[in-house]
């Protein structure tokens, strides 16, 4: 593309509306990270657009692969977890899709624990009836004793530390310890810990998952993933999917994320005291027979947690006593005024969502025989969430 010599006026209005002659005062600085929309990335010269290598960070290719924005942000989540590579997907799930697409082939064998996010178990199942995965699901506190399950075809385990609906939290160190000594790629879904509370590289894994839909957004409108490592090689071969599966992310979307990080700790801090709060008070309430708090002596790996986590965010679940029925644990959902009823969670906005747990797990025994319901603690003042919670409790009896 050459310059043009012609002056303003021997141009057409539309040619200058095209090809503007903007004069911008320089020096321009701002805390914020511009937005940088592309499909069409503009190259200086052929020489330098058959130059290019995609597999290349350090040149820019086409608006799908990435963007300034998007790149940005994938540093950023990087250094968050600890790790030093980091892509970028449309939805959690997409970063599940991505770890799957570029890691494991027909015939090879998966482990996934038996209290992973639930889209994780559903894509699996299609994985071995469509394309010939074979996949087992292991009790998460199988802790090293998975070395038992490993086959010869066993390409990939999976780990969520807590699980996202009942709690328990995996020896993270002892399986890794295991699949590392066979050769095996580990991959955990770190969304409780946002990165913050739990450094997975520090426990062996390769590749972390995140939601970025959840904390890294915090306001509960953006949908986005992120798959991060510490390895070169691991990170190239999802990149490789990635690229192929045409997978890209928005700008825009990506610059609000960017614009939520710097207040995520605060945020996260916050969420994990009222949590922790209402969780111990819960704990006094005859309608509930457990409360699945990690943080909490009597939550199922516990003694983990207290090892490998600095933090709980604002999740956990409680399970309420057998004398209530799911239609009635139903009308308590149903009666709050400030616990919304929604799936994801991360935003200023509580949450509660009931959940028949027999009916999600294959590996184990269930110990509970009441209705789980999960809750998420927003940011609203912590004396009129309980006072919405006693209120819905009280009606149970009534």
């Amino acid at each position: 593309m050459t310059d043009s010599s012609n002056s303003s006026s021997a141009r057409s209005l539309q040619t200058r509306i095209v090809h503007p002659e903007d004069q911008l005062t320089p020096g321009f600085d701002s805390f914020s990270m511009p937005v940088t929309r592309a499909s069409t990335v503009v190259f200086p010269d052929l020489a330098t657009m058959r130059a290019l290598v995609w597999s290349d960070d350090s040149q820019w290719r086409y608006g799908l692969h990435a963007t300034p924005t998007s790149l940005a942000l994938a540093q950023r989540l990087a250094v968050i977890e600890g790790g030093k590579h980091a892509l970028l997907q449309p939805s959690g799930l997409s970063s599940i899709s991505n770890v799957y697409f570029g890691l494991v082939k027909t015939g090879d064998h998966v482990m996934i624990p038996d209290n992973a996010y639930s889209p994780n178990r559903d894509h699996a199942d299609w994985l071995v009836a469509d394309f010939g995965l074979e996949v087992t699901y292991y009790d998460p506190l199988i802790g090293a004793g998975i070395e038992a399950l490993i086959r010869p075809n066993t390409r990939l385990i999976w780990l969520e530390a807590p699980g996202s609906v009942t709690m328990e939290v995996q020896d993270v160190p002892a399986i890794t310890k295991v699949a590392r000594a066979h050769k095996i790629l580990t991959a955990i879904d770190n969304t409780y810990s946002a990165g913050l509370a739990f450094k997975p590289f520090e426990h062996g894994v390769d590749i972390s998952v995140q939601a970025l839909t959840k904390y890294q957004s915090g306001a509960s409108d953006i949908l986005m993933g992120a798959t991060i490592t510490a390895d070169k090689a691991i990170h190239m071969k999802l990149k490789s999917a990635r690229m192929r599966m045409g997978i890209g992310v928005s700008s825009d979307d990506c610059s609000l994320v960017l614009r939520s990080l710097p207040t995520m700790q605060v945020r996260f801090d916050a969420h994990d005291r009222t949590a922790l709060s209402l969780a111990h008070w819960l704990k006094t309430r005859p309608e509930i027979s457990a409360v699945l708090h990690p943080a909490l002596a009597d939550c199922p790996g516990h003694e983990f947690f207290k090892r490998d986590f600095t933090g709980a965010g604002g999740l956990f679940s409680a399970v309420f006593d057998k004398r209530y029925s799911p239609a009635q644990i139903d009308t308590f959902v149903e009666a709050l005024e400030y616990f919304a009823i929604g799936w994801s969670w991360g935003g200023a906005n509580s949450l509660a969502m009931p959940y028949d747990i027999k009916s999600m797990r294959t590996a184990g025994v269930w110990p509970h025989e009441g209705v789980l319901v999960r809750f998420y603690i927003g940011l609203e003042d912590e004396a009129d969430l309980r006072a919405d919670l006693e209120r819905a409790l009280a009606g149970l009896e009534a």
